[in-house]
């Protein structure tokens, strides 16, 4: 049994798919609280808490209101109810709305879609009054692979046959087989389009044939929602162009997916003909927004391409082809050359052999006055350009009718880099030159090694070589680059465009934090704001920082310690270790690509990287090259984990920043643990970054803006939170995340107040590698004992946070305990635990063979066993006083406990829910503020029912179960035994102590096991 799920919130009807986490409630009501006034919104949530799937309901939801809001008789209430709907689907897991009631502003069917009354209601919204439009959602992405994983959430959907699109670039969507696979394909492209040469591309000219939502839906039955692969076998099979096809979708969309810098970049917008006046602007895994917005409101300029522009511009010239147009245009290129290589002396010496002059925005504007590059002059030329971009010009009259001809137009690089200067001037003179401090002008002279052929080349007595005598045809030599620099060192320039324009921002992501500061940057008002909580049970994350390698060295990642030879052995052996106690996949994460390489070179010769590839199959990040070269090696890791015949898994080391850290989605066995190596902050040398510190310096009183300091670690913590990101994806999955590093247990109040607050909650220091490594081979048996047990005894495992006991209990042969880690629940129904992981492990997990452990680890697994076993003994003796005193007390209390906490309680199906489910206060942050960097101690004083887990705050994440009482100086977990069924206090004392003897057992094993012996 599923339900299909509707919630009415702040007035609009939305469709869930399953039952929303309170966290995902939170973020769809923000969403239509800000698009129903018209605010922008901040909302934090983190990975793994189903924010995708609350984006895409709570706007697409808002906008079916707005097309219906035309039909007469609709009305929607204002208050948040759930209504469940029950229907049988069989086995499947995933859940599929059901519409039993079909009303008359839905369509019936996708085919109808354009005959029904939907259509013209939505014909009449978008066109009342000629004003008043039902907006269009834009929602972008960093990476063409996030948006594929939205599209695969959007199919899960109530929403799915909404009219969409997907904006992307011709690498991904070019079909023309004499374009696709060459390096310059838009280039090509644009040649083509412009018929040079006499050819022109006849997959464009068949654009027709899917440029239309009506033509996708009726002619070719695309009704659901679609991937860009799927556009690209439709064009590949009709000889249509995807790429542009796309482009003419987006005109009767309701929903466009695209990249985020295709909507913050003013040229990209331009060129794709993107307007986002008056519509909704969605930004997800927006964390990387401001270097984004930065970026897009700054230009690069080579010096060589410059002068290839100045000397296509001199072309026109002189050949008399809008000369009047072209000569400005070619002056202005004359001007920039001739001060580029005036200033040339002016640069200082920077570290290896390059060179640089920086001049601010005001002292720019002053030299440009002296060039006679003014404000009124950049109007004038960008009126020249747009008129020698004209392909056709009126020659006379024939008949009454115009007579065109053909007109040679320069190429579109030189197009291109005309556009980038005047964009960057255009902000530089914009508002009486508001823009003018934000920005810097480079110099920048660098050097960089390149290959020459050298087999044509003559020796030194003249003669050329013949082919086959030389040994080395190809030598390395130096190369010099000049270039000239617009940086924007302000984001909220390039938001300056669209916050005053667009219906709303909606920017989300799981690391946004600090908001405020995040704000400041953007320059935009967030009215509203919301940091959720995680989904998932403290048991389900293993969080630890260890500062020890295996030889007792210590462990920093500066780049002083980095750069030794022990600490990079260290780091080997420690990993080494990791991957023989983590099955399946481990993912490793390293502050940068020379990092990585000096790393894997160490290896190679100390023999750790052979033993790394017998434990599991290793797999490094390419720096560069394709998404095709990305996707081969991550289905490479993908089908390691799958097989398991040889090694156990796979092991893929990557880097922060990298293509891997961000957008990617590990799910379950596909990333059991994740490890950092260090703390990723950005290169201090760059000069981009050492201007971006000074100017927050500067700014930072006036604005408001975060010091430089503050900005350059929260680029590295933003960095590092979203690699560790990649471990937790769904409220069932598990893993360990390791942080390596010895700053955060020296300087936890300067390290670990970086970390995202779900991580920052469970943070545990180890001193010794030993003790880690036994912390974490306990966790990692216990989880994969709940996974087995779901296979073996057919019964559903859940984490510790459940309370229940059910009748199921009894039937068990013995008792049974799986000390704190897991716990049988039968009660919490199918719908909670269909399965706790994807692929179930097929046999037991037991013990690694002693032949493949050393020394250290052989002890630590002796003296594990030996403390689980007396936990056992221990809880059977316990349990076993208690359980006939209050057998039928304990199964009453927690059949109403169930009732309250599991996510389907079978008993109420058929019941009607009459309960306002949204109040403002059920998703505020409940955690007390601890001190930060703390190690998080356990309670010291639980209240709970008989038989029932250890409850610390944490297992709830901020629910309203879990309230923190501040008068006490110890924390207090307190649980209304009204509200979910539990007996009063005097019930607890036994389980009470037996609890916090297992929690001094885990912490300190051979002492507690003494202790415990005493007391028997």
């Amino acid at each position: 049994m599923t339900s299909s799920l509707e919630y009415i919130i702040g007035g609009v009807r939305i469709q869930f798919p399953c039952k929303a986490y309170p966290s995902q409630l939170a973020m769809m009501n923000s969403i239509i609280r800000g698009l129903n006034s018209g605010q922008h919104c901040l909302l934090e949530s983190p990975t793994g808490s189903g924010k995708s799937l609350a984006l895409l309901c709570s706007t697409l939801g808002w906008q079916q209101a707005q097309f219906a809001k035309s039909v007469p008789g609709e009305r929607l209430p204002s208050e948040l109810v759930e209504t469940n709907q029950f229907s049988h689907i069989g086995d499947e897991a995933n859940f599929q709305p059901e519409r039993k009631r079909i009303r008359t502003a839905e369509p019936k069917s996708p085919e109808s879609c354009f005959q029904c009354p939907c259509a013209s209601a939505k014909d009449s919204a978008k066109n009342k009054d000629g004003n008043r439009k039902v907006p269009k959602i834009f929602l972008g992405t960093r990476t063409h692979k996030q948006i594929t994983q939205i599209v695969h959430e959007m199919k899960r959907t109530g929403y799915s046959t909404a009219p969409m699109t997907i904006l992307s670039s011709r690498d991904y969507t070019c079909v023309n087989p004499d374009v696709a696979p060459l390096a310059n394909r838009n280039d090509l492209c644009k040649d083509l389009m412009e018929a040079k040469n006499g050819r022109s591309c006849h997959y464009f000219h068949a654009v027709q044939k899917m440029g239309s939502q009506s033509t996708m839906q009726l002619i070719h039955g695309i009704h659901q929602a679609w991937d860009i692969e799927d556009l690209v076998s439709l064009g590949k099979r009709l000889h249509s162009c995807s790429y542009y096809a796309a482009r003419e979708l987006m005109k009767g969309s309701d929903i466009i997916f695209c990249p985020y810098n295709y909507l913050l970049d003013p040229l990209i917008r331009e060129n794709m003909e993107i307007n986002l006046a008056g519509h909704i602007l969605v930004l997800d895994e927006a964390h990387n927004i401001e270097d984004c917005a930065r970026e897009s409101a700054s230009f690069t300029l080579d010096h060589n391409s410059l002068l290839m522009c100045r000397d296509e511009l001199d072309s026109m010239v002189n050949n008399n082809i809008r000369r009047l147009k072209h000569e400005p245009l070619r002056d202005f290129c004359y001007s920039l050359v001739n001060w580029i290589w005036q200033s040339q002396s002016l640069m200082s010496d920077m570290e290896y052999e390059d060179a640089s002059k920086v001049w601010n925005g005001d002292e720019i504007l002053s030299i440009f006055h002296t060039l006679g590059i003014t404000p009124e002059n950049v109007r004038m030329l960008k009126q020249n350009m747009a008129a020698v971009l004209e392909k056709e010009e009126i020659i006379g009259f024939i008949n009454g009718k115009d007579n065109r001809m053909q007109v040679p137009t320069i190429s579109s690089s030189s197009s291109s880099i005309l556009k980038g200067l005047f964009m960057v001037l255009d902000f530089l003179y914009r508002d009486n030159c508001r823009y003018s401090e934000d920005y810097r002008v480079v110099l920048q002279k660098t050097y960089s090694w390149i290959r020459k052929d050298m087999s044509n080349m003559s020796d030194a007595q003249g003669f050329m070589a013949q082919q086959g005598q030389t040994q080395h045809p190809r030598v390395r030599g130096k190369t010099g680059s000049l270039s000239l620099s617009f940086w924007c060192l302000n984001p909220a320039v390039a938001f300056s465009d669209l916050s005053g324009t667009v219906h709303s921002i909606v920017l989300t992501s799981g690391t946004l934090a600090p908001m405020a500061s995040f704000s400041l940057e953007l320059g935009v008002k967030f009215s509203v704001q919301l940091e959720a909580n995680h989904v998932i049970n403290k048991s389900q994350v293993w969080v630890g920082t260890v500062g020890v390698g295996p030889q007792g060295r210590k462990l920093c990642a500066t780049f002083q310690h980095s750069e030794t030879y022990a600490f990079q052995d260290e780091v080997g052996a420690l990993l080494l270790n990791v991957c023989k106690v983590v099955p399946k996949g481990v993912l490793c994460f390293l502050p940068s690509y020379k990092m990585l390489n000096k790393m894997r070179d160490r290896w190679n010769i100390t023999g750790v990287w052979e033993k790394l590839e017998k434990q599991k199959e290793v797999i490094t990040e390419p720096r560069g090259g394709g998404k095709n070269d990305l996707d081969e090696l991550l289905q490479a890791y993908y089908n390691a984990i799958k097989s398991c015949e040889k090694r156990d898994g796979a092991l893929f080391m990557a880097v922060c920043r990298g293509k891997v850290s961000e957008g990617l989605d590990f799910t379950d066995d596909n990333a059991r643990a994740v490890i950092t190596i260090g703390i990723p902050f950005p290169n201090i040398k760059n000069l981009q970054v050492e201007l971006k510190m000074k100017y927050n310096d500067q700014h930072s009183k006036s604005r408001g803006l975060l010091s430089g300091h503050q900005w350059y670690e929260i680029q590295a913590y933003r960095a590092l939170n979203q690699a560790l990101g990649r471990c937790i994806r769904h409220r069932n999955d598990w893993g360990a995340l390791i942080l390596v590093d010895d700053r955060y247990r020296s300087n936890p109040s300067k390290y670990i107040k970086g970390l995202s607050k779900w991580v920052r909650q469970l943070v545990q220091h180890y001193d010794t590698f030993s003790s880690a490594m036994q912390s974490l081979v306990k966790f990692s048996q216990e989880l994969q004992k709940c996974c087995y047990l779901t296979d073996t005894q057919n019964s559903t495992i859940s984490f510790p946070s459940s309370i229940t006991i059910t009748k199921a209990l009894q039937d068990l042969p013995k008792p049974v305990d799986f000390s704190s880690h897991s716990q049988i629940n039968t009660e919490c129904g199918e719908q909670e635990w269909q399965r706790v992981t994807h692929d179930h492990f097929s046999a037991p997990l037991l013990h690694p063979p002693p032949a493949l452990l050393t020394s250290e680890q052989q002890q630590i697994l002796s003296l594990q066993k030996k403390s689980e076993d007396s936990v056992i003994e221990l809880s059977a003796a316990v349990k076993s006083s208690e359980f006939k005193k209050r057998k039928s007390k304990t199964l009453t209390s927690h059949s109403n406990a169930s009732s309250k906490l599991t996510l389907t309680n079978k008993t109420d199906e058929n019941k009607e829910d009459k309960t306002v489910f949204f109040t403002p206060e059920l998703f505020k942050a409940e955690e007390a503020d601890t001190h930060e960097g703390a190690e998080i101690e356990s309670p010291s004083q639980i209240i709970f029912g008989a038989e029932c887990r250890t409850l610390h705050p944490q297992n709830f994440f901020g629910s309203e179960l879990a309230q923190v009482s501040r008068s006490d100086e110890k924390r207090v977990v307190a649980i209304d035994a009204t509200k979910i069924g539990l007996p009063g206090r005097e019930d607890t004392n036994v389980a009470g102590e037996h609890v916090r003897n297992k929690i001094r057992l885990s912490r300190s094993r051979q002492k507690a096991h003494l202790s415990l012996t005493d007391k028997s």
